[in-house]
């Protein structure tokens, strides 16, 4: 797919959404979807005037990540819709509230997966606010009890207005379409390494060769670490070398599986379907662990506790990371040259690229061109 002008779109009725509490409201081109099937049509957003401490983006790229298609579809849960979808906003500022001084008009930066939290809790005074105990507030999807309990849109539009606290700069080293993934994916993959504290000489396990999978691989590489890719498909192979894996192993093969025992000190799994953990157990080395990162709809194979007690292994979880940790990543990337492998898609090819992601087609992920939404000024609805 190549970027450019598509068809205009059919003409949809203003949504009124995140009005806020003063001012007026701007109106936003948008696509989501209106029913879990639906797929994603046109729509209009009027999105808030900043309050004091907002920042109002004008959306240039939004990467396209999977679990947008299960929101969308309801498969996880029915959501409220109409729902915008998009957590991997990149774009400029516009307007900035009274109270902000850390962004001016025509800063570049980016929106991840959260929007606000409690900011009180334990958590959230950590800088974890991806663990709020109270409950974050997703970019999409979440009523947002600070502006009335409206339901927060995401980007695939061509604006957003966001609390100060959790907008992050975007250095101008970074493409910024291929660093829209970096706000979901990339951070997924950055936080359990930098918890493992991951660094040179280290050996490192990816399962799965994905959108997750590829961040993880380049970014470990670019910690110093020797990397070890663990794939269902030979036909991957040349692709994990060219990401920059240092060896490729077949997951399917005994005898590959056998050889690679206790060569690995920190397992990143980004597989979102049910398989067997116990043969990746054994590649782990004496406090070695695992981080599972895909999130399977059904459940997983059992663990042996004979494998994690006799090496003294961890298994665990991990979610996004916190606003300073995301910063941190994007910084990181910055200074290191790492970022997404990305196909550009205009808006009037979300619903095809859904289908090539659930197909598992794409390298590796996908990133909407929002000047491709039709402005909402030249629609006679608006």
């Amino acid at each position: 797919m190549t970027p450019g002008r598509p068809v205009p779109p059919p003409l949809a009725k203003p949504i009124t959404l995140d009005t806020g509490e003063t001012g007026s409201t701007t109106l936003a081109a948008a696509y989501g979807a209106t029913s879990p099937d639906s797929g994603l049509v046109p729509l209009t957003l009027a999105r808030r005037a900043p309050t004091a401490d907002d920042v109002e983006i004008a959306i240039e790229f939004c990467g396209l990540c999977h679990s947008d298609v299960h929101a969308t579809r309801g498969e996880w849960r029915v959501p409220p819709y109409p729902l915008v979808p998009g957590h991997e906003i990149v774009g400029r500022v516009t307007r900035v509230g009274s109270a902000v001084k850390e962004f001016t008009p025509g800063d570049h930066v980016g929106v991840g997966c959260l929007v606000d939290s409690c900011r009180e809790c334990e958590s959230c005074l950590e800088g974890l606010e991806q663990y709020c105990e109270r409950g974050n507030i997703g970019t999409y999807g979440a009523a947002d009890p600070r502006h009335d309990a409206a339901i927060t849109q995401g980007g695939y539009s061509t604006s957003v207005v966001v609390d100060r606290r959790f907008v992050l700069r975007v250095p101008e080293a970074l493409d910024p379409a291929a660093a829209a993934p970096l706000l979901c994916a990339g951070i997924t993959t950055y936080s359990p390494l930098r918890y493992f504290e991951v660094e040179e000489g280290d050996a490192v396990g990816v399962v799965g060769l994905g959108g997750l999978g590829h961040m993880a691989v380049k970014i470990a590489k670019a910690m110093g670490a020797e990397v070890t890719v663990f794939t269902t498909s030979e036909s991957k192979f040349d692709a994990a070398r060219e990401l920059g894996a240092d060896h490729v192993v077949l997951s399917k093969d005994a005898e590959a599986m056998e050889a690679a025992n206790r060569s690995i000190d920190v397992i990143i799994d980004t597989v979102a379907a049910p398989h067997d953990l116990n043969p990746y157990f054994r590649t782990l080395r004496l406090d070695g662990a695992l981080f599972q990162l895909g999130l399977p709809a059904d459940e997983m194979p059992p663990v042996s506790p004979g494998l994690l007690i006799r090496r003294r292994l961890a298994y665990a979880g991990s979610l996004i990371g916190g606003i300073e940790e995301t910063q941190e990543m994007l910084d990181f990337c910055a200074e290191h040259g790492v970022a997404s492998d990305i196909e550009l898609v205009r808006a009037d090819q979300l619903n095809e690229a859904y289908d090539r992601m659930v197909a598992g087609d794409v390298k590796y992920r996908f990133v909407l061109d929002t000047s491709t939404l039709q402005d909402p000024s030249e629609r006679a609805d608006a």
